[in-house]
């Protein structure tokens, strides 16, 4: 199946399915000598992991990421990283009763009319099960990120309607790792709880907006025309399966704005304000990158629901099983992951063409 790789040259190729025996990715165009142990990446695969209740399925994977090649001695080798995440609590049979129907907002439609076939336990390739890939692949970018002195940091800022309240920077991102929403407003974390018990009780499921942000990075990141990096973010953004729109900066907002309000006034000591979310002409400018992701209502609910089978057949079903009531908090470090993952490639890229340039 095509379109299973990412980036150009910090390359990443991720292969599994929900209920197969394993997840995994390979990465090529690692540089050498970055320090790199499964316990960096267990830090992050700890962070999507299921099981961790609330709004999270009670599916319990333990997750632990297998670095198979491409490390010697705790450094990078410079040649492929494979990376191996073994399924360990797939419940296959609870999935038998919709091998013949297709369930309303999965892809279970659109991959049988693509492929003419599908695997319907836990719908496959198409299940969130495979940013576990992500998220592991994401953690080596971290490392090659930190080197640049490069932070990628997402949170949520709604979630079932309830808004997180913009308060000062260093006191949110402090609040972030404090509840399980990683929502930098202690008091709209709360509501979210009581939303989340709320929906859980009706068979329902919510959806919400993650924000991500990079700093540290330096301008020049980006390729002109159709290589844009605020084009490449929100294309790996929105290749998360239950992201449904991006925008970058003041976003659709700007719609609402005259030139005058939505320009950042540039000064001799850098930018006034940060509208343009960092990235000018599809290139960074050095100031932070800030995008948002909206994300969807999990489509697996416990309420009756109207579909068809095989034969084209009006059939009503409720969906059973371990699913999650939100993608968010679990979405958080995937959004993290795939900005890592551009950014790294876009820095190596940049690298490329200005190599007598010692800046970079």
């Amino acid at each position: 199946m095509a379109g299973n790789t990412f980036g150009s040259v910090f390359r990443v190729t991720t292969w599994g399915e929900s209920h197969g025996t394993a997840v995994g990715a390979t990465i090529d165009g690692c540089p050498p000598g970055l320090e790199l142990t499964p316990e960096v990446i267990q830090v992050e695969m700890d962070r999507r992991r299921p099981g961790g209740g609330g709004a999270a399925s009670p599916r319990k994977e333990p997750d632990q990421a297998e670095i198979l090649s491409g490390v010697y001695e705790g450094r990078t080798t410079g040649t492929p990283i494979s990376l191996v995440i073994n399924n360990k609590d797939a419940h296959s049979k609870s999935y038998d009763h919709l091998k013949e129907i297709f369930r309303p907002g999965h892809g279970d439609i659109t991959y049988l009319k693509k492929y003419g076939l599908r695997d319907h336990r836990g719908g496959g390739r198409a299940s969130a099960r495979e940013t576990a890939a992500r998220v592991a692949a994401g953690a080596v970018a971290k490392v090659l990120l930190a080197q640049a002195g490069i932070t990628v940091t997402a949170y949520t800022v709604a979630l079932g309607g309830i808004r997180a309240q913009a308060q000062d920077m260093a006191t949110s991102l402090a609040a972030i790792n404090e509840n399980r929403f990683y929502c930098p407003d202690p008091e709209a974390a709360e509501r979210m709880e009581a939303r989340v018990a709320e929906v859980k009780a009706q068979g329902d499921t919510l959806g919400g907006i993650v924000e991500i942000m990079a700093t540290g990075c330096p301008a020049g990141l980006g390729e002109p025309v159709f290589d844009k990096l605020d084009g490449a973010l929100a294309g790996a953004l929105m290749s998360i399966g239950a992201v449904k729109g991006v925008e970058i900066g003041s976003g659709f907002a700007a719609a609402e704005l005259t030139g005058s309000q939505n320009n950042d006034p540039l000064t001799p000591v850098g930018f006034v304000g940060n509208r343009a979310g960092g990235i000018l002409a599809g290139v960074s400018s050095g100031a932070p990158i800030v995008a948002r992701v909206a994300v969807k209502p999990i489509p697996s609910i416990a309420k009756e629901q109207h579909t068809v089978n095989l034969a084209n057949e009006p059939v009503s079903i409720k969906i059973g099983g371990r699913h999650d009531i939100s993608a968010i908090p679990r979405i958080v470090p995937v959004c993290e992951a795939m900005v890592r993952l551009t950014l790294a490639d876009f820095l190596l890229r940049q690298r490329a063409i200005r190599c007598q340039d010692r800046a970079w």
